[in-house]
């Protein structure tokens, strides 16, 4: 399974949200470069960066912390927020996104991202299906469409996905476990590669996630609150 740690941004800074709630806002670090060559220094070799302002914006706004991350670093940076047009699409990989993630677009405008997938392929184009109450939630989680997440998930694998961020907004930044049934169903109707989001506390969440069969688990509030130590993530990598 890899380990993934996610940077959140607001302003150029790292930060965190509790359910996605703006106004829970805390920073972590001034200079998300220094976070992303420490995790570099510890074996980590992936990290989920995540515009904030960009969500809210409905256009890339940090653009220039994601160019500074990969031009200084060798980390794997899937990106997304705000990442809304073509034009957006082509700013995130020319500032060295490996992988996007699009979330509110696959909703908002299907034609679009399905047309993503087919000129950039699977392996670049990820599906951000986060969801409250199992409906998938758009516009930054300020709203919700009337869309089982499963469901949602299975109809894109048909269109060619194969990757797919799913987060619990309920979860987010809790620190009080993970949503491992509902990860369950998805591997158990589907064939997709899912990134589990939200609410890892502790090195045994992991583990779990891992015996579920996700590919990948993204961490976020655990490592800034000091819950799980990096040196204790070599054994997962």
């Amino acid at each position: 399974m890899r380990i993934i740690p996610a940077i959140d941004i607001i302003g150029g800074k790292c930060v965190r949200l509790t359910k996605g709630d703006y106004s829970t806002k805390k920073t972590y670090n001034e200079n998300p470069l220094e976070i992303a060559k420490e995790l570099e220094d510890n074996g980590i070799e992936y990290l989920h960066l995540v515009d904030l302002d960009g969500a809210i914006n409905k256009h890339i706004v940090n653009y220039k912390t994601l160019a500074q991350i990969c031009s200084r670093t060798n980390l794997k940076v899937d990106f997304g927020g705000g990442v809304k047009s073509a034009k957006d699409l082509r700013t995130a990989f020319d500032c060295g996104a490996k992988q996007i993630t699009g979330g509110s677009i696959a909703v908002t405008q299907p034609a679009t991202f399905k047309s993503w997938i087919n000129k950039y392929g699977p392996e670049k184009i990820i599906l951000g299906a986060d969801c409250k109450d199992q409906k998938i939630a758009t516009a930054g989680w300020t709203k919700t469409a009337n869309i089982g997440v499963t469901s949602f998930i299975k109809d894109y694998q048909k269109q060619g996905v194969k990757y797919v961020i799913c987060t619990d907004i309920a979860k987010d930044g809790m620190l009080q476990g993970t949503s491992n049934a509902l990860y369950k169903e998805i591997i158990g109707q589907s064939s997709i590669s899912l990134i589990a989001s939200g609410g890892v506390s502790s090195i045994e969440d992991l583990k779990a996630l891992q015996a579920i069969g996700c590919e990948g688990a993204i961490i976020g509030k655990a490592l800034y609150e000091g819950r799980i130590k990096l040196k204790e993530l070599r054994s997962l990598c």
